[in-house]
């Protein structure tokens, strides 16, 4: 770990002016982020006293080894740049609010032909209603599922609509009049439209104007004594009601906000929201994070209101007020930064008394019944986790736990369409964003080795490249300074505002592991030991026995069965499989299908299947004229002439279109 001292910039080069600091790691990863109204009382406050600091801070600044700051003008400039950069390098030290999924809201496109309801989740789309947002999903699924009794529009995809249209047969939902069944025409296009507009309507707030409605036409019903019509009826108003019953209403209908609360101890914090529209409660969120820093509740309220409004597909779904446990330290900035986005003013503010006071109070309550879970829950996991480190550590002679595990699997079809693998472990779960997939052509392919020791050099060779040289790699940030050169300060950052995008192979493993056993192993160190990288250890996971095989050696290192470093080596090795089979899949897929229009230059893919849309089928286009190619959008009269050419050869030659996988000949 680095000592503070080597790094820490001299007093006198800080300046006093607000702005925003980084802390990167000696790979050059940015791992904290974090604004300041004066940038020098801020930063000496980290080398001041670090062993006053709290211990994941104290972590931060010996894991670090350099800083850099950037000088804005105002605090909401501080603002906008810490979150952008905070999403930018997403630093691991940095407090992050994150859930699994986005919100889930009822949309009704209402830009088709026919509109369809459904529940949508991400990016808005262009003439698409949203309603929500409600969570969890199920409860919005069941609202939908009850309103289609009263309003019975479309839900099937744009597949299942075509095919009722084709067979002329709608779905089960047609037959048990939960759809209108436009697709084999029950309904006009204008009045399923008016039908998807009242269902609009409806989830807008207009609820009660329908149940009235329907009580008139059921009271109509029963003085006809048409006891049916009126029972069913009954039966829509009691459905339209149960909708309602889900969402209670807990504030005036007037009322469009956002209720945080927390709860919160030495090393966690508990948020949670309910969202509030038209005074119901329309969805609730909740999140567990590890306190970085000594934060109090007003930090981690701004770190939080910072995180769910930032994302750009969050924008449009600002309410007018937030209600907070207590005030951010820059609330007037927020305020104005949440404005911007929302293009209308936000309030941020503490309710002190009446509903929505005892709102928060049941939003605090849940709140810190899901921090109590989330410990009963994590505390093994955890656990967990550091034992299977600690274990691989020991058991293979490592100078440190494997923070980064990178595993490499190759897959092929006996030497055909060979691709590898690369998936990424840190802290033992599993990194995503770090995976990267290869094709392997050539001599590189003539077997597993050969592959292995192709993949293993171009994935080094790549670190190696970024690191020598960032300014020649596109991919490589562009605004890394020399944390290591001259006199050994760091050169603050101050000319830009724009984060660098990031590199592709910048950070190296603690231990490579290859599926296979002693020559996969013996590749893998052979391609790190040719450019001369020597501290990255390998080893090999055999799937026979679960062998773990190390180099140079004769024997295996056996780990127990119930072992936690075992189950973790197998979860990745497995995870490499799946990944490199997946591609394997997708490539072979891309090649099962020979066509003789392949090799004519010039053809791309879009002409291709625009000369197979026009004549339907190999055969025919064989027999088509010069002129009856130009009738093709997109074909000229040089590229008709050698098309009719190359098919003229290719019908002398005779040599068939043929599906590689079936054999099915596709010209006819």
């Amino acid at each position: 770990m680095a000592d503070p001292a080597t790094y820490r910039p001299k007093t006198g080069e800080i300046p006093t002016a607000p702005g925003v600091y980084r802390f990167r790691d000696e790979h050059g990863r940015v791992i904290y982020v974090g604004k300041a109204k004066n940038l020098r009382s801020r930063l000496n406050s980290y080398f001041a006293n670090p062993r006053g600091l709290m211990p994941k801070t104290r972590a931060m600044v010996h894991t670090a080894a350099g800083v850099e700051w950037t000088v804005v003008g105002t605090e909401l400039e501080a603002l906008q740049l810490e979150y952008t950069w905070i999403k930018e390098f997403n630093p691991r030290f940095n407090i992050m609010f994150r859930d699994d999924k986005s919100y889930p809201y009822l949309a009704v496109t209402m830009g088709e032909k026919y509109p369809r309801a459904q529940v949508m989740r991400g990016d808005r789309r262009k003439d698409t209603r949203y309603f929500g947002p409600f969570y969890p999903a199920k409860a919005i699924r069941e609202t939908l599922d009850t309103l289609l009794r009263v309003f019975p529009v479309r839900t099937c995809s744009s597949g299942v609509f075509k095919r009722a249209e084709r067979t002329g047969r709608p779905c089960l939902l047609g037959y048990i009049d939960k759809c209108s069944a436009p697709c084999v025409g029950r309904i006009s296009p204008e009045d399923h439209r008016e039908l998807a507009a009242e269902l609009c309507d409806f989830m807008a707030g207009e609820g009660k104007r329908f149940i009235s409605s329907l009580e008139k036409e059921m009271q109509a019903a029963v003085a006809e004594l048409d006891y049916e019509t009126a029972a069913r009826l009954r039966d829509d108003i009691s459905a339209l009601r149960k909708v309602f019953e889900r969402n209670n209403v807990v504030l005036s209908e007037d009322t469009d906000a956002d209720i945080f609360a927390l709860e919160e101890d030495e090393l966690e914090a508990s948020a949670q929201v309910f969202h509030v529209r038209g005074g119901r409660i329309r969805g609730q969120r909740g999140w567990v994070v590890e306190k970085v820093e000594d934060n109090d509740t007003a930090d981690l309220v701004e770190h939080l209101i910072q995180q769910v409004y930032g994302e750009a597909n969050s924008t449009d779904r600002i309410p007018r007020q937030v209600l907070v446990p207590v005030l951010p330290p820059d609330a007037e900035e927020l305020a104005e930064w949440l404005g911007g986005l929302r293009g209308a003013r936000v309030d941020i503010r503490v309710p002190m008394r009446g509903d929505k006071k005892a709102l928060m109070e049941t939003v605090a309550r849940n709140a810190a019944d899901a921090l109590r879970l989330h410990k009963s829950r994590r505390a093994g996991d955890i656990t967990t986790r550091s034992a299977a480190l600690q274990e691989l550590q020991e058991a293979l002679d490592l100078p440190s736990p494997p923070l980064r595990i990178e595993c490499y699997d190759i897959s092929h079809v006996q030497g055909t369409n060979v691709v590898a693998s690369m998936v990424v472990a840190e802290d033992g779960l599993p990194k995503k964003s770090d995976y990267r997939k290869f094709s392997i052509t050539g001599d590189a392919a003539r077997d597993d080795t050969s592959s292995m020791y192709n993949v293993i050099s171009r994935r080094f060779r790549n670190y190696l490249a970024e690191n020598a040289d960032p300014a020649a790699d596109p991919d490589a940030p562009a605004d890394l300074p020399d944390e290591r050169g001259g006199d050994g300060d760091v050169q603050p950052l101050t000319d830009t505002l724009t984060p660098a995008p990031k590199a592709k192979f910048a950070y190296p493993p603690n231990l490579v592991v290859v599926d296979g056993g002693q020559p996969q192993v013996a590749a893998a160190s052979k391609a790190l030991a040719d450019l001369g990288i020597t501290d990255v250890q390998v080893v090999g996971l055999a799937k026979r026995l679960e062998e773990v095989w190390v180099p140079d050696s004769d024997f295996p290192v056996i780990l127990p069965r119930a072992s936690e470093a075992l189950f973790l080596l197998q979860r990745v090795r497995d995870e490499a499989h799946r990944f490199a089979i997946t591609f394997h899949r997708q490539k072979r897929g891309k090649s099962m299908t020979a066509s003789l229009l392949d090799d004519v230059p010039g053809l791309g893919p879009s002409k291709r299947q625009a000369l197979l849309k026009h004549f339907g089928s190999v055969k025919k286009l064989r027999a088509a004229t010069e002129e009856e190619l130009l009738e093709v959008p997109g074909i000229g009269p040089a590229m008709a002439a050698n098309l009719r050419s190359r098919l003229a050869d290719k019908e002398t030659a005779g040599v068939p279109a043929v599906n590689m996988a079936t054999g099915e000949i596709l010209e006819t």
